[in-house]
């Protein structure tokens, strides 16, 4: 075996398993590797000047790959940057090798300056949390590292790299984590008696998440959609789980308002998908699911299977390898007239899905011509300039459901949304997914409150020249938070007569984000007319260069349910 410097090992275990980009924040800690690196020049270190935006980067890049991806932050004051965005790929199983540097393991017991447990700092928003001891331990914990994040459930993990470990010699072995072979099947009995639960429903309704997307089984959950007649809901909207212009997806549930139960009050049959059932931020007293709703449950996170709600048919699988189990046994075990109902089931579903539509345009014209525009107006605009093969990463917010509402996203991999509600995810994740599409434009929809908090993400644009396009949906407001009011008194207080005076949620001072940008080095433009917002975009993505449209739209308190931070 080969002896060299724990550094050394690290660059070459990342070599090994195929890491091209190292996302950080260095700090003195972390001086012994960004010694080595300047030797390592197939590794392109991404420097961010704040640590969330580091991991936002690397979650955007590992979320587009579907590999996992590598980033390297600053002890415990810098980790504790991170954390947020920690948060959110624990949440939403990003898979994520997160590393930081950490004091002389000689210096420990002395309690020295910005050292702390890194360990216990990570350990509940990681699937493994580790600091290695010697140099001669870093191929095999990091091998372990990039295993554990790639095995699904994906997921994060953490490690931390004392000085002296990085100086140390020791002979390694320098092997990379051995493919993964995750397409883990489903007990046969489990999908029997599931196809026959499902053959014989007449209400049946399915509720996919984000490990649909996460195992590429998009063409199954579909199939399987169109063979039972079901209506489609998602649990979450952070990835494409079904196709959106599909006549029998429904959207995404608010699961921030009791009224949801009533989607499901008639249903016979539930089948979820890669899902977390379900998973809400406000208390919401009745169940979503009664007792008359037959819960199938198929996941590759074991741990959610019956994790609230009492579960007819569990199945531990890979959703991908599972759907297409359970649609072969659909199409042996269902009837002709049982085939037939289904259709007729999906046309209804389908005509109810138009009519749903239509209404929302109605309501979206009332406020057409407002002024400021209204956000169902901005995205509306924003549509025509986008083209086919754009790639949206969506932290809009309270605009999401108009955005979701004036375009489709059919196409795997075409949006990557927040995860987790942990705020500043876009910023910096447009910037991942853009070095792992190099050919595609990829738009940052982005709401004012929530850029704020990792804008130093521009300056990496900028630094790199990572051409993303931002378009800031600047309301001058922390509209969620008065949105959240609103559900606070008049659903759960059930206070009709209180009129909030919403302390704390307005700017005053409006957030001029396009000056902001400029400061960074990053040309913007604000933007107050509809009419505006199409060239605007046209230019921006015409420029090769990355730009913010900030867009300015209407504060009011929107009267739709949205999601929460």
């Amino acid at each position: 075996m080969p002896r060299m410097t724990g550094k050394q090992a690290l660059a070459e275990m990342l070599l090994a398993e195929g890491v091209e980009y190292i996302f950080g924040n260095p700090g003195t800690s972390e001086t012994p590797l960004m010694d080595a690196l300047q030797d390592y020049p197939q590794l392109r270190y991404v420097t961010s000047l704040q640590e969330a935006s580091a991991v936002g980067m690397a979650d955007g890049y590992a979320r587009a790959t579907g590999r996992p991806s590598f980033a390297n932050v600053h002890i415990a004051a810098g980790l504790a940057n991170a954390v947020s965005m920690l948060y959110d790929a624990y949440r939403g199983g990003t898979p994520l090798v997160l590393t930081a540097g950490n004091s002389d393991t000689r210096m420990l017991l002395t309690d020295p300056t910005l050292t702390g447990d890194l360990v216990e700092m990570t350990r509940q928003y990681t699937k493994w949390s580790a600091q290695i001891t010697h140099a001669s331990e870093i191929p095999m914990v990091v091998r372990r590292a990039f295993r554990e994040a790639m095995t699904p459930p994906t997921g994060p993990v953490f490690l931390a790299f004392p000085w002296n470990t990085m100086d140390d010699e020791a002979d390694v072995d320098i092997t990379p984590s051995s493919t993964g072979y995750f397409r883990l099947r489903p007990d046969p009995a489990a999908v029997a008696e599931a196809a026959q639960l499902l053959a014989r429903a007449e209400r049946p309704v399915m509720v996919v998440g984000d490990r649909v997307a996460q195992s590429g089984a998009l063409a199954e959950v579909v199939r399987a959609a169109e063979l039972v007649g079901a209506r489609v809901h998602a649990a979450s909207v952070a990835e494409v789980n079904f196709p959106t212009s599909h006549p029998q997806y429904l959207g995404g549930l608010n699961l921030n308002r009791g009224s949801t139960k009533d989607l499901f009050a008639d249903a016979d049959v539930v089948l979820a998908v890669g899902a977390n059932i379900f998973q809400s931020f406000l208390y919401v007293e009745d169940p979503f699911l009664g007792p008359n709703s037959a819960l199938i449950h198929l996941d590759s996170a074991t741990q959610e299977i019956e994790k609230v709600y009492p579960t007819r048919v569990g199945m531990t699988a890979d959703p991908k390898a599972g759907l297409a189990d359970l649609c072969d046994a659909l199409e042996t075990q269902m009837s002709g007239s049982q085939k037939e109902a289904a259709k007729t089931r999906a046309a209804t579903i389908g005509d109810e899905k138009q009519k749903g539509r239509e209404s929302l345009r109605r309501r979206a014209q009332a406020n057409w011509e407002s002024d400021p525009m209204s956000p169902e107006r901005m995205m509306s605009e924003m549509a025509k300039a986008l083209p086919s093969d754009v790639v949206i990463a969506d932290e809009a917010v309270t605009s999401r459901l108009a955005m979701l509402s004036a375009l489709e996203f059919d196409e795997p991999g075409s949006l990557h949304a927040i995860q987790g509600g942990g705020l500043g995810w876009a910023m910096g994740g447009a910037l991942g997914i853009k070095l792992a599409h190099p050919d595609r434009p990829v738009v940052a929809v982005v709401g004012d409150g929530a850029s704020l908090y990792t804008i130093q993400a521009l300056w990496t644009a900028a630094r790199y020249n990572i051409p993303v396009t931002y378009v800031i949906c600047n309301n001058r407001t922390y509209r969620i938070l008065k949105q959240n009011m609103d559900i606070y008194l008049r659903d759960m207080l059930q206070d009709k007569d209180r009129v909030s005076e919403y302390m704390g949620m307005d700017f005053p001072l409006p957030l001029d984000v396009a000056g902001i940008a400029r400061g960074f080095g990053v040309e913007g433009v604000q933007v107050t007319k509809p009419e505006d917002v199409a060239p605007a975009m046209e230019k921006a993505l015409a420029s090769g260069k990355p730009q913010v449209v900030d867009v300015v739209i209407d504060s009011a308190p929107y009267p739709w349910p949205a999601p929460v931070r």
